[in-house]
């Protein structure tokens, strides 16, 4: 027997949980305590958040070990209680990008104190003493591999699914009267942003694309940096200021409506471990354009034009040709529909379970 942690919370690794938690018929063990770490990020030792943490963890450790059979936790940071669990478990791991930030090879989100490296390499054993790990794709696995030396035989990649229910053309559009092009997520600095601004920039320098806006739709990230100070100043710096359009996270069925009123969808990430909203656009009729790095060219295949995530004239010029060529952005819609049906929480779920059928078998 498997339960299922599910994580409570709106972020994208808590919806994994609650999508397969919809999906499959096995035990649960509902908790927040993701949402608690996400928000402690950067905290120092001795602040009052992070003795308040201490207990919390001890207690939610505790309650894990009551559980009977096998224990699957949803997301990589959760690898830091598998250190103290007596059954065995399974863990999903989304990405590495909070270990590659760990080990200083680059800034994805942000350089962590001592705290959040003391937790991250909590995070990092607990994985590599996982029964079995799920990736959420190739590229995920490949670093898995590589960078904490995980063998092949102990790892199996489960795609994410997209909710084809909420996800779908639709004739509702957002309430903007002005042409946009769409970005969706973070202002991490994984995400590229600046170099959207630029080949934006580019764009406008055009008059026939004066009235042409620049949607960035999600909040700007996690409470250890002002990453709205700094996406805000960069758009100042090229002057963009009447141009750029910021939402915080909206509902599915707002979200919908600005994938169905973009001209197009851009998402110029440096890393992903999965990366939903270009399927999540596809799904809905949204031409997308991607950067092809990490994850991105398996999840989006040939359904979008992908650009190297540094060239800023070939974002420009991909952006121009999906704003003129109608049959090109014909063309990118028939085979996003076709792409993004291939993903579903269904299919996900039904993976999943083969794992747990294949874990039982061992452990059971």
């Amino acid at each position: 027997m498997v339960t299922l942690v599910v994580s409570a919370g709106p972020g994208a690794m808590d919806s994994y949980s609650q999508k397969l938690a919809e999906n499959l018929d096995v035990p649960k063990a509902y908790t927040d305590i993701y949402q608690r770490i996400r928000e402690r990020f950067n905290i120092s030792w001795f602040s009052r958040e992070a003795l308040k943490a201490v207990p919390q963890d001890w207690n939610f450790t505790r309650r894990l070990n009551k559980l009977k059979g096998i224990i699957h936790l949803p997301n990589q940071h959760f690898g830091r209680y598998g250190n103290f669990l007596k059954l065995p478990y399974i863990v999903t791991v989304h990405d590495l990008i909070r270990y590659l930030d760990l080990k200083g090879y680059e800034t994805y989100i942000h350089q962590p104190n001592r705290r959040d490296k003391f937790y991250l390499s909590l995070d990092c054993k607990g994985i590599k003493k996982a029964t079995r790990i799920i990736a959420i794709s190739e590229a995920t696995k490949k670093d898995l591999m590589h960078h904490l030396g995980i063998p092949d035989e102990q790892i199996s990649v489960v795609y994410l699914g997209v909710d084809h229910k909420t996800f779908r053309p639709s004739f509702q559009t957002s309430e903007l009267e002005d042409p946009y092009i769409l970005f969706v997520g973070s202002e991490h600095p994984r995400k590229n942003l600046p170099t959207l601004f630029r080949a934006f920039k580019r764009l406008k320098e055009q008059p026939r694309f004066k009235n042409l806006k620049l949607v960035k739709v999600g909040k700007a990230g996690g409470p250890e940096r002002d990453f709205r100070r700094e996406t805000v100043s960069i758009m100042n710096s090229l002057n963009l200021n009447q141009d750029v359009v910021f939402t915080e996270a909206v509902s599915e069925k707002d979200l919908v409506a600005y994938y169905r009123g973009a001209e197009c969808f851009v998402f110029p990430s440096l890393y992903e471990g999965f990366g939903l909203p270009p399927l999540e656009a596809m799904a809905c009729g949204c031409p997308v354009i991607s950067s092809d790095s990490s994850s991105l060219p398996e999840v989006v295949g040939e359904a979008a034009i992908k650009v190297s995530p540094h060239d800023i004239e070939g974002l420009a010029g991909a952006l121009e040709k999906i704003l003129t060529d109608r049959k090109l952005r014909e063309d990118l819609i028939a085979r996003g529909a076709i792409q993004a049906a291939r993903f579903s929480w269904e299919q996900t779920a039904k993976k999943t379970l083969e794992i747990y059928k294949e874990v039982e078998k061992t452990f059971g």
